[in-house]
């Protein structure tokens, strides 16, 4: 785990003399006078953090505050090409500083040195930055031009963000670096369909990482013997309600692990065989009679051994993926990250940058203060963060590394004294599933 101490270093070492290069760097700074490029990125970075809607006189006042006298049309005419590439170097070099906290208290994840769910996010931007971040399209010629896709890679046991990839929108997820970027061995991984490619499993495997995922409905499983299924023609030739077989995956990769799955009870089943159909009919399309089949199973694939990772421990384990779209609803809906309240190109995208470059300070702040609680409320702690906001950037007028020390470990004192979930008897938070694993386990 990080020091305090050691968090206050990078975020002022950030936001000070990488912001200062980065400004020089890119031309949006040649000439100081009334505004620095370290400045302009607190003000806009802690402004939106303390009030994702904060106008341009909100932010003009933020940057007064810091001592650089700039009228509102002053500082909306700074909003260039020069300072959205300002802002992405500083949010670059934010992604490079991994901070991670105490592992978190909950015995099934500390198996493993790092449990990482990963996954993307669009953010949509004007047309006229689809040459910068070029989208997928849409039912219009403006519709989808320009988008921005978000790639984290979040890691479950000390909340260490070790990759966040911008992408152009109309980017494959599997052309993702965090598909590729090594992780320590024995880790788990947990992703989506989205993310599911033979050759990544197999390259995983041979590091020493392991997976848990859905497979794809065409991919070839073959059993112990060698004989060849598809994945509803294994399912129903076996009886019973819970399978955990060795198998291997694809006709050339053949790649050795497990195959578990749960027979889903039957009111389960027709909702998500009413939400196939449902989707499908969006999509002008029938669904498969293989698809339909298998919405009555829960099946997944892990190169987890039997005694590191029971059947009823891996279908629990995975629901934590959901955890990263937690992150998202988090950065969109608190952060606002997707959001601005112009609709000038250049401002919009340093608007996204500086937003982003917001969540990622408070997440280091919350991964330090509360990461290790099994019952952190991450929403909580980052209402907290955002009470505090301007407290950091007076913290910075001061240009006292001491006093910025001060200001997070008061943050992080507070989060602590609080910012919890309360336990759910109908439907148990996730925590509370992995905690109840344990328990049974231990009364076995």
């Amino acid at each position: 785990m990080m020091s305090m101490a050691q968090v206050s270093k990078t975020l002022q070492t950030l936001l000070t003399t990488t912001a200062d290069v980065a400004a020089r760097q890119s031309g949006f700074i040649q000439r100081q006078r009334t505004l620095s490029g370290s400045g302009f990125v607190q003000a806009l970075v802690l402004g939106w953090l303390d009030n994702p809607q904060a106008s341009i006189k909100q932010l003009a006042q933020r940057a007064a505050a810091l001592g650089m006298a700039l009228s509102p049309q002053g500082l909306d005419g700074r909003f260039t090409s020069a300072a959205a590439q300002c802002l992405r170097q500083v949010l670059e070099a934010a992604v490079r500083e991994v901070i991670q906290g105490d592992p978190v208290r909950i015995p099934l994840l500390r198996r493993f040195p790092a449990v990482v769910v990963q996954d993307g996010s669009t953010i949509p931007l004007p047309p006229a930055l689809a040459q910068e971040w070029p989208g997928c399209g849409g039912s219009t010629p403006a519709a989808g031009a320009a988008a921005l896709k978000l790639q984290p890679r979040l890691d479950l046991v000390a909340g260490g963000l070790d990759c966040l990839e911008l992408q152009a929108g109309r980017a494959q997820d599997q052309t993702a670096q965090s598909q590729t970027a090594p992780l320590p061995v024995g880790a788990l991984t947990l992703f989506d369909l989205g993310f599911f490619a033979l050759d990544v499993l197999q390259a995983r495997l041979a590091a020493g990482v392991h997976w848990l995922c859905r497979p794809k409905l065409q991919t070839a499983i073959f059993d112990s013997r060698g004989r060849r299924w598809s994945l509803g023609r294994l399912l129903a030739a076996k009886c019973g309600h819970r399978l955990d077989l060795p198998v291997t995956l694809g006709v050339h990769h053949r790649i050795p692990c497990r195959l578990v799955a749960l027979r889903l009870p039957p009111e389960i089943a027709a909702l998500r065989r009413g939400r196939l159909v449902e989707a499908a009919r969006r999509e002008q399309r029938q669904p498969s009679v293989r698809q339909l089949d298998l919405t009555a199973w829960a099946v997944f694939v892990t190169s987890v051994p039997a005694d590191q990772l029971s059947l009823w421990e891996a279908l629990t384990l995975y629901r934590l993926r959901w955890q990263i779209e937690l992150l998202f609803k988090l950065w969109k809906s608190h952060g606002e990250v997707d959001q601005s309240r112009s609709a000038k190109p250049w401002r919009v995208l340093c608007e996204v940058y500086a937003k982003l470059l917001a969540m990622l300070v408070q997440h280091w702040l919350l991964v330090v203060s509360c990461w290790a609680f099994a019952d952190k409320s991450l929403w909580q702690a980052a209402q907290t963060v955002r009470a505090h906001a301007i407290c950091l950037l007076s913290a910075f007028r001061t240009r006292s590394r001491r006093r910025l020390q001060d200001e997070l470990e008061l943050i992080a004192t507070t989060i602590a004294a609080g910012c919890r979930m309360d336990a759910r008897r109908t439907h148990p938070n996730a925590y509370q599933l992995l905690l109840a694993l344990t328990e049974d386990k231990e009364a076995a």
